[in-house]
């Protein structure tokens, strides 16, 4: 034990600083994005609004107006959607909630029909065999209605509580204004002030992560808004209630690597096959099949090789960073994310790590 340590103590401490400034970082961050979420929702909509103030500026308008107007046009976009579907999806999701114990009722009378048909079928089994089966099964389907509606009336909640949203949106608009307007002074102050070693940094996540990060969140934006448009048209000719919120579930769940649209479809088509409604499930079952195949064929498509990252990796880093550092965490542990790799694959942890001797053969040291 004693010779372990000597040979990997010195890998063991490089490994742990590594993981000690990633930690410290997300901490400090967590910390800013609690007590200043405003200023980095400022810089979300400056990215948004600059392209446009940049092209009014061009084309002769003072800098100030130009900045006003896309402000303006950003956020009456913002604001339409934002009320418009949300106060849908809120009545749509309240619905659905209400619903759900005469759901869970016809599920239980659908289940107590087959376990009558099934106690006739098995009279092999002890008496009470089949009352216990029925007794786990309407626990099973009463804890299930019991998620399923906290679930809708928490997120109806959320949508309905815009007070935090609303104070922290107007105060990003107007830091969002105000750096439009004052980006040419402040890029000049951070071209003179900033130390060479933190350009160079800068330099570094801005070819390396920023630009993968930028171009994977419009791949899979592009990705969501097809998914949602195919749900929302095909349940809307169907004559599915409820069709917007249902997508937008949806659509929240194909964000997620590993789950996608199946955790809302796979339950729903199994319900109302035990209900009965067999001409619904094998249209949305179909309706799922063209999702998923449609996923698989224009994600490379779209996607490529955007941030060479395992989903695996990204969603586990993810779901630790959000238990740890809460919301802030999820926001920053893709920038994280690739920039471990990015650095893996510049060479950088070679130079950072002592690898132990006599470990590795020298090739494989050499290549990393």
């Amino acid at each position: 034990m004693l010779m372990f340590y000597r040979k990997y103590w010195r890998t063991a401490f490089d490994i742990a600083l590594i993981a000690l400034t990633v930690y410290l970082i997300m901490l400090a961050f967590s910390f800013l994005y609690s007590i200043a979420a405003p200023i980095f929702l400022s810089l979300l909509i400056f990215a948004v609004i600059e392209p446009l103030a940049r092209l009014l500026h061009r084309l002769g308008l003072k800098k100030s107006i130009a900045s006003a107007l896309s402000i303006l046009l950003f956020s009456a976009i913002v604001l339409g959607i934002f009320f418009g579907a949300g106060y849908i999806m809120v009545r749509e999701a309240n619905s659905i909630a209400h619903k759900l114990p005469q759901y869970q009722a016809i599920l239980q009378e659908q289940l107590a029909q087959g376990s009558t048909w099934l106690k006739d079928k098995t009279s092999a089994l002890p008496p009470d065999t089949v009352d216990k089966i029925q007794d786990y099964i309407d626990a099973l389907t009463r804890w299930g209605q019991k998620v399923a509606e906290g679930f809708l009336l928490k997120a109806a909640g959320y949508l309905n509580s815009v007070s935090t949203f609303m104070f922290n949106f107007v105060l990003g608009v107007i830091l969002a204004y105000f750096l439009s307007i004052e980006i040419a002074d402040w890029k000049r102050i951070a071209s003179s002030k900033t130390p060479r070693t933190f350009k160079k940094a800068f330099v570094f996540l801005r070819e390396n992560v920023f630009s993968g990060i930028v171009g994977y969140l419009k791949a899979q934006m592009k990705l969501i808004s097809i998914t949602f448009i195919v749900i929302f048209v095909s349940l809307l000719a169907l004559g599915v209630d409820n069709a917007l919120t249902i997508s937008a579930i949806a659509a929240v769940f194909d964000v997620l690597p590993l789950l996608g649209v199946g955790t809302v479809f796979v339950p729903w088509i199994a319900y109302l096959l035990v209900v009965g409604d067999y001409n619904l499930a094998i249209w949305l079952g179909i309706l799922f099949l063209v999702i998923v195949a449609a996923r698989q064929i224009l994600e490379p498509l779209i996607t490529g090789d955007t941030l060479g990252v395992s989903a695996f990796t990204m969603l586990a880093f993810m779901v630790i960073s959000l238990s740890l550092f809460g919301v802030a965490g999820v926001i920053l542990s893709p920038v994280l994310v690739i920039l471990v790799k990015a650095l893996y694959d510049q060479g950088y942890f070679r130079r950072w790590i002592t690898p132990p001797k006599d470990e590795y053969d020298v090739e494989l040291a050499e290549k990393g």
